[in-house]
């Protein structure tokens, strides 16, 4: 198989091929096989028996991630786009950590390192662009933003609220030593944790707290119907063609050009376009 330039392209950025779902099944096993390395790298008596072991897998699949990272730009015709992108700045940040390791050197700085190395989790967001399940997500959350944004402000009302009452109504010999304090204690009731630290001892107050108990059940279903709403709504898309020239990846089925930028998206070979699709 001849790797030129649009084949890398093709493997890199779509999944419809053969080989472009390989490629992200491989790195969708790597992503997972490194955090689950951060997580064991946590643990004090697997990180001094298996240190040295973990350090080295680490720093190959580091190695592979780099040459992905420096393979996207090459293909890329606009790679400042995608350098400057929220994946591009994920897939930087799932390789920077280790070389910024490497900075910090000296026993007063082991510390930092670790700080730094804990980083590599956010290796855990690049899964999303290779699921269409978390596209479909991603797309829903943003569609509902405005409802979600509404419903986190009446929450913010309710809890500054309550929180107040519960403070006029309770005060400082019950533990509500502040408004603040009283807030708090409100947010962990509505959102049914209930830790225990602070608790109303007046009946008043009690019942003030059963009350906001119940609004927690209620409330805790709101966002998770907003965004099944709008997934409901979304169109389903198989399409997984990633625009070589904007990076725009949210096209039709039947798309043979970018709605954002125009470019031909190869969905078919270029011989195969018709002359008078450009005019549709």
């Amino acid at each position: 198989m001849k790797l030129n330039k649009k084949k890398l392209y093709e493997i890199i950025f779509e999944a419809d091929t053969r080989e472009g779902k390989i490629f992200d099944m491989i790195l969708i096993a790597l992503i997972l096989f490194s955090v689950l390395l951060v997580l064991l790298d946590s643990i004090a008596p697997v990180r001094e028996k298996y240190g040295k072991v973990i350090h080295f897998i680490e720093w190959f699949i580091t190695g592979i991630f780099l040459l992905e990272y420096i393979l996207r730009i090459y293909v890329l015709e606009r790679p400042v786009k995608y350098l400057l992108s929220f994946y591009g700045i994920i897939d930087l940040m799932a390789i920077l950590p280790n070389f910024l390791g490497l900075i910090f050197v000296g026993g007063q700085s082991l510390m930092v390192i670790r700080a730094v190395r804990l980083l590599r989790v956010f290796r855990i967001f690049k899964l999303s662009r290779y699921t269409s399940a978390g596209r479909t997500l991603m797309r829903a959350l943003y569609r509902s933003r405005e409802k979600i944004f509404m419903f986190i402000s009446v929450i913010i009302t309710l809890v500054v609220i309550f929180g107040t009452i519960m403070y006029l109504v309770e005060g400082e010999e019950n533990g509500f030593t502040s408004i603040p304090v009283s807030i708090y204690w409100a947010v962990v009731t509505l959102t049914t944790v209930g830790y225990g630290d602070i608790s109303p001892a007046t009946g008043f107050g009690q019942f003030l707290a059963s009350i906001v108990m119940i609004l927690g059940y209620a409330i805790i279903a709101v966002p998770t119907g907003i965004v099944t709403s709008e997934m409901m709504r979304m169109p389903a898309r198989d399409n997984t063609q990633v625009c070589h020239s904007c990076m725009f990846d949210k096209h039709d089925d039947d798309a043979l050009f970018c709605k954002r930028c125009g470019a031909c998206l190869d969905t078919r070979k270029d011989d195969d376009v018709p002359e008078d699709a450009g005019n549709k």
